[in-house]
């Protein structure tokens, strides 16, 4: 199926308006694309710890929507220019240009599959997306499948590749692990595989959980026998599910999210972990590195180690 794109040359002024319009023509799923600065409040809704570059805001702003093949495009045109004067009596429009294009029907959820192929994290480990085919697998490869679906994870950026190298050194056979922000599972799967005894894995998305389960099932890993399990909760502001995951009984905890929820998350993991325990956390851009540092020591974590992986840190603590 062909979509037709129709994109409107207007003010950041006039957004609400023409959005508005939009809506009352039956016009769903709009983008809006300006310059206009992300505040403070925006930036910690959004959990980004890189944030994009936009140029100076110059109080233009570019509103696009699609339109189906088979309806009237002239139709639709007329009534939007329709709108478009009327709104022009109230608030400068700007040029008010309509661009239409023409752009084929894509299955965007999974035409990214293309650019994950099997990877090695180091000598042992091997990632491999479930749908590809390993060539050269070594006797004694840790192969580890992974279908992230629409959660986090695929185990290729730097990010994670520290915490499976942390991992490696601080799993051992009776290591009761928490994986916090478990997303497509993928650190929990390989922490089991290195030999842990129990790993839980609980993220906020009820989605993420469902995907873990699932990578936990292509790895023939059952989490029906109660050594590998994923849950759905809020560990840094419900004590409740803190309670229910277990306090004072991990070994090791890890963590790949952003400094953002690394910071909070700091300020209470301590009460999940055995004394000595290993809390090993990452995403963390080098920028907020000072940042993670002061919290984890105000928190009376002792520092073991600081990886670091192009632009990203890692930091090895114990409680």
């Amino acid at each position: 199926m062909k979509w037709i794109k129709v994109t409107l040359d207007t003010t950041t002024e006039a957004v609400d308006l023409i959005s508005d319009m939009l809506g009352d023509l039956g016009i769903e799923g709009i983008e809006i694309s300006d310059n206009i600065q992300l505040s403070e409040e925006d930036q910690k809704k959004m959990f980004i710890d890189i944030l994009p570059e936009l140029q100076e805001d110059d109080g233009t702003a570019k509103i696009s929507f699609y339109v189906d093949e088979g309806e009237v495009i002239e139709e639709v045109l007329n009534s939007v220019k329709a709108g478009l004067e009327e709104i022009a009596g109230y608030v400068s429009i700007g040029s008010g240009m309509i661009d239409v294009t023409v752009t084929e029907d894509k299955d965007w959820i999974n035409n990214w599959k293309e650019f994950f192929k099997p990877f090695r994290v180091d000598d042992t480990i091997v990632i491999k997306p479930t749908w590809e085919v390993l060539e050269d697998r070594q006797p004694e490869d840790l192969v580890i499948e992974i279908d992230p679906g629409t959660s986090f994870g695929t185990g290729a950026h730097e990010t994670t590749k520290l915490c499976i190298i942390g991992m490696k050194k601080y799993i051992n056979d009776g290591s009761v692990v928490l994986d916090a922000g478990s997303g497509s599972g993928i650190l929990s799967i390989i922490a089991k595989k290195l030999g842990a005894k129990e790993v839980l894995g609980i993220d906020i998305d009820s989605n993420a959980t469902n995907s873990a389960m699932e990578n936990a099932e292509v790895n023939q890993l059952s989490i029906m026998e109660g050594d590998l399990l994923f849950t759905t909760g809020n560990i840094i502001d419900d004590d409740g599910i803190r309670t229910v995951i277990g306090k004072e009984k991990y070994d090791l905890v890890v963590a790949n999210i952003l400094a953002d929820v690394i910071i909070p998350l700091s300020d209470v993991i301590s009460q999940n972990m055995k004394s000595g325990g290993i809390f090993i956390s990452s995403g963390i851009i080098n920028t907020k590195e000072e940042a993670v540092r002061i919290a984890l020591e105000k928190n009376h974590f002792t520092i073991l180690e600081v990886n670091r992986m192009g632009d990203w840190v890692s930091f090895v603590v114990q409680k």
